[in-house]
């Protein structure tokens, strides 16, 4: 059995497992699996609202997903994405709201805001990596707390009272009349199309640019690249901050989309976080976290439906979220079994 199959396989049979020991968990808790992923499948499919709103969750997990496997490409552990998607989302809704301008000029410029701030806010982790040996883990840590700090304050200096800024103006907005009108009104908006266009620059920067080559280069061995001529210390740093680009756009798909605004959070929004399960469950590659923000994303937005549906609790999808991700990262002994099974197949 090729590398290449058993790639493909280990996150189906993940996924696969961790929906039946899912099953097993719903029967032991006194409820009907049948009923529960028929309420998980129409809430994701049932009408053209509910696949509006669940490409609407996908959205973001693209984006956050393809920081953290940016990072992983390239050797680093952006656990950051948090933080970096925070000062995205602010900045991207401070400049949809301030400036009047046309449209053309609006919306790209909100866009650029929240990716030069995320790219900012991650540049700063591989800054005192490359510089003072700082662990990227530990820096990026503690900047998602003073994300939330920071973003929370300017955020109450900037609202009147509500808790929130000013809802950003047409011209910056990514919702679009049309989207609503064929997905009966849903929160759809033209985010997934920023997504996937940053799945092709991600594609094309690691693939096909000499840049991306080193980058790769210094995360697969760092005293080799530095033997080879290569500048690690920049290269630790542009990494950093182009994986914190792709985070600020994904805070720009809720304040521009979702949301139209930012608001006082109370804790972390979960979506960057999220994206190191996501990119785990894509293999670190920009197809494959299409994919493993497609089944996240769908999984999380079709739970809404359960507990009206079938009376399962939204805890039961967060277990069978959770063991999904179990397998995917014992992908290992799934990948052993794998190889063993093509092995024992090619002998008889």
């Amino acid at each position: 059995m090729s590398n290449r199959v058993v790639n493909i396989l280990v996150p189906v049979v993940s996924i696969i497992i961790g929906l039946i020991v899912g099953a097993i968990v719903m029967v032991v808790s006194g409820y009907d699996p049948v009923l529960g992923y028929t309420a998980l499948w129409n809430g994701i499919f049932g009408d053209s609202y509910s696949i509006g709103n669940t490409i609407r969750q996908i959205t973001p997990y693209i984006l956050s997903g393809l920081a953290v496997a940016f990072a992983f490409r390239t050797g680093l552990f952006n656990i950051g994405v948090e933080g970096q998607l925070l000062m995205g989302w602010l900045a991207a809704a401070y400049v949809g709201y301030a400036f009047e301008l046309p449209r053309f000029i609006h919306l790209p410029l909100a866009l650029l805001a929240a990716a030069a701030a995320g790219a900012f806010w991650a540049f700063i982790v591989g800054f005192l990596k490359a510089k003072f040996s700082v662990h990227e883990v530990i820096a990026s840590i503690m900047l998602n707390y003073t994300a939330l700090h920071i973003t929370n304050a300017v955020i109450r200096n900037l609202s009147d009272g509500s808790f929130k800024t000013p809802t950003v103006l047409e011209s910056a907005t990514l919702r679009m009349p049309w989207l609503r009108e064929i997905t009966d009104n849903s929160s759809l908006h033209l985010g997934i199309i920023v997504a996937l266009l940053m799945v092709f620059v991600m594609w094309f920067i690691l693939e096909k640019t000499t840049r991306g080559y080193e980058l790769k280069s210094v995360g697969f061995n760092k005293d080799a690249a530095e033997y080879a001529g290569m500048n690690v210390k920049k290269n630790i740093i542009l990494a950093m901050t182009i994986s914190g680009v792709f985070a600020g756009l994904a805070g720009a798909m809720e304040a521009l989309g979702t949301f139209q605004n930012a608001s006082i959070k109370a804790g972390f929004s979960g979506i960057g976080f999220d994206g190191i399960a996501v990119a785990l469950l894509g293999a670190n590659t920009p197809l494959g976290v299409v994919f493993g923000a497609s089944l996240f994303g769908s999984l999380k937005y079709g739970a809404l439906n359960m507990p009206n549906e079938a009376g399962i609790p939204e805890e039961i999808v967060a277990i069978i979220i959770a063991l999904i991700i179990f397998f995917v990262a014992s992908g290992y002994i799934i990948r052993l079994g794998l190889q063993k099974f093509g092995k024992k197949k090619e002998g008889q």
